[in-house]
């Protein structure tokens, strides 16, 4: 694992341009739940019993119940070493850019910048009407937000299940992957399309790709080297001095 380590930061200093495909493991050593497996009920609902445009057709009052209580909850968790250390590699180079699966805003509050948000963010609204987005931080917006410019009702500004991707920010992501020439993939099996499709887009265009996660995915057959551990634990010793 050393050794690993070692090479990959020499590979990490040498990098043309790097890409960072982050998924719900990062967030997970913060405290967030995933909402997978059976702790990941809220009132005994799934996520994929409320995170869905049906379910706020039906009652936007139960799902932004739903909301306000994740908003609470990550506006008193930190950002992590991970998150930190990412932060840190972007400062030192030349080309970087982060692609998120999470919507829990802490890359950026950790200070990474060039940040794609492909599922949103939970800390934005949009209109259900005049699709005005915008920031709002305070946790806990009630059951009926309005719109300030329309009064309409406003909606989380998430990618909830069952809706397509912002096509310009999946442009953006597929761009990256296939220009880049080192990808680090943090935290996410990266099976679920279209993530699955970034780090196949930089092994096409020659990248070295690598996997850090706790365990073994089915990813790993498919990337140049895997280092197993915590986001937490390995990351920061990548921007080492």
């Amino acid at each position: 694992m050393h050794a690993d380590i070692d090479a990959l930061r020499e590979r990490i200093r040498g990098a043309k341009k790097i890409v960072v495909l982050t998924g719900a493991g990062v967030s997970a050593e913060s405290g967030i739940p995933t909402f997978r497996g059976d702790g990941g009920l809220w009132r005994n609902y799934r996520a994929t019993d409320l995170a869905t445009p049906e379910a706020f057709a039906r009652n936007s009052a139960l799902v932004w119940e739903f909301y306000n209580w994740r908003r609470i909850l990550i506006s008193k968790v930190e950002c992590n070493p991970a998150h930190r250390a990412l932060a840190a590699m972007q400062k030192g180079a030349a080309d970087f850019a982060l692609i998120t699966q999470n919507i829990d805003g802490l890359h950026l509050k950790a200070g990474s910048r060039n940040v794609l948000e492909i599922h949103g963010n939970i800390w934005k609204v949009r209109c259900t009407h005049c699709g005005d987005v915008h920031l709002e931080e305070k946790p806990d917006l009630g059951t009926a937000p309005a719109c300030g410019k329309c009064g309409a009702l406003l909606r989380p500004h998430v990618v909830w299940f069952g809706e397509g991707l912002d096509p310009v920010l999946l442009e953006s992501a597929y761009r990256l992957s296939a220009s880049c020439d080192l990808m680090l993939v943090i935290g996410t099996s990266a099976v679920v399309q279209p993530a699955a499709s970034f780090p196949s887009a930089a092994t096409s265009s020659g990248a070295f790709v690598v996997e850090i996660n706790p365990e073994r995915t089915p990813l790993s057959a498919s990337v140049d080297l895997t280092l197993l551990g915590k986001a937490g634990e390995i990351v920061p010793q990548l921007v080492a001095a």
